[in-house]
Formats: structure tokens, C-alpha cells, sequence
């Protein structure tokens, strides 16, 4: 579970401070599925970044499971980011030069996996998304859908409790949008993950169960059935 009490983060732009986060207080439970929407530099990509542990909140707490991320050293907080939390991003951020398998092995060897098993979960991971017959394949082979399906397999290889995706169709037409947030939602779903994803796409908020809207630093959370 997530707890954020009082989180703000602020910036020096120049001689200007800006107050990307202003006191955000949000509890996300175990297997929650949260959309987060706003305009750019509202704030949503900054506080995604405050629950993964990529960057620290000038003041308040980030506490997953009672463990305050804000206070962790960096070894400990790396450690809580290779095997809880999966990330995607909008640009898949695939390494050009590798195959998709080798892709998604990466995500294994901060866990120490090796060899064969690492090559094993990696190909398993990929058939779950669809892409069992193209794990040869270079990035450049493949479209933009099954790139980002790609980064998928890469996020959920861990097995982490935790997804966060940080506009992940935002280079995706419509259809394959669609076709991205289906899967993402099945496995939300099969595997009790919890799921929390930004995005400025009105279609994508209007299908999320649970929604949080976020301008200027200040959030604003309303429960409601999904469309």
C-alpha cells in the first residue's frame, strides 16, 4: 500500500521556484488501479516519479508499505525499484541493439538472474504479451504497438507488485492505444498488480475506476464506476 502524507517538491527554474507537488495526501491500497490525468507540467509525471523512488520530495512522506522512500539510501531504494516496481514509459526506452528478449532480460540482472533461467523468464514474459514469436526481433522490426508491448514484458518480468506508466500510448494511434490499455488492464487484473498510470488522454481517463486529476502541483481524487 501506498500512503504519500504532505508531499510537495519544488524546483529552481533560474532565480523562480516552482512548486511542482503542493502538499499531495493520497493512500492507493494493494491491487488499486489509479489513472492520474492532467495537462503538461501539471505535476502528474513528477509525483509517478515520487512513487517509483526516482526522485525524492522536498518535503512530506512516500511510504510503500510502511517504508518511507524519501528516507531510503540509494542502495536500499534501488533494490525496492528492481523488485517492486515495473516502469513504462512513453518512448519504450528499448535498447536499439538487442533483441526483445535480450530487452526484457534486462529488467533480471540487477536481480542477479542468470544465464538460461533469465532467458527463460524473458521469453515467458513476452509470450504473455503476444510477442511469443518475435523475440528475435530488433526494435526496429517492430511497430509502434509491439514496442511498447515489448516494454511491457521488460516491466513485468520482475514480477513486481507495483506498475507505473508514465503515458505509455502517447506515441500510439488510437486503435492501438486500445489494444495497449486492454492488455494492460487484463494483467492489472489476473495478476493483482498495482497499477498506476498518467496520461492527459481523456479516453484513457474515462475508463479508469478509480481517477485522479492533477493541476498545478494540487491533486484532486474522485471514485467512480469505469464507462
Amino acid at each position: 500500500m501506498y500512503q504519500l502524507t504532505g508531499v510537495t517538491k519544488r524546483y529552481r527554474r533560474g532565480k523562480a521556484t516552482v512548486d511542482a507537488l503542493k502538499g499531495i495526501d493520497l493512500a492507493i491500497a494493494d491491487g488499486d488501479q489509479l489513472v492520474i490525468q492532467g495537462p503538461t507540467g501539471g505535476g502528474k509525471s513528477t509525483l509517478l516519479q515520487m512513487l517509483g523512488g526516482l526522485d525524492r520530495p522536498t518535503s512530506g512522506a512516500v511510504e510503500l508499505d510502511g517504508v518511507d522512500l524519501a528516507k531510503l539510501g540509494e542502495a536500499k531504494l534501488t533494490k525496492v525499484r528492481s523488485e517492486n516496481i515495473g516502469f513504462i514509459f512513453q518512448s519504450f526506452n528499448l535498447i536499439p541493439t538487442l533483441t526483445a528478449q535480450e530487452n526484457v532480460e534486462t529488467a533480471l540482472v540487477p536481480m542477479g538472474v542468470k544465464g538460461a533461467a533469465r532467458r527463460e523468464r524473458a521469453a515467458r514474459a513476452l509470450e504473455s504479451v503476444g510477442l511469443g514469436e518475435r523475440l528475435a526481433h530488433l526494435p526496429s522490426e517492430l511497430s509502434g504497438g509491439q514496442q511498447q508491448r515489448v516494454a511491457i514484458a521488460r516491466a513485468l518480468v520482475k514480477e513486481p507488485k507495483v506498475l507505473l506508466a508514465d503515458e505509455p500510448t502517447g506515441n500510439l494511434d488510437e486503435g492501438t492505444r486500445d489494444d495497449i490499455m486492454g492488455l494492460l488492464e487484463g494483467l492489472w487484473r489476473d495478476r493483482g498488480l498495482t497499477f498506476i498510470l498518467v496520461t492527459h488522454d481523456s479516453g484513457i481517463a474515462k475508463r479508469a475506476p478509480r481517477l485522479a486529476t492533477i493541476r498545478k502541483g494540487t491533486l484532486t481524487l474522485r471514485e467512480r464506476t469505469a464507462a
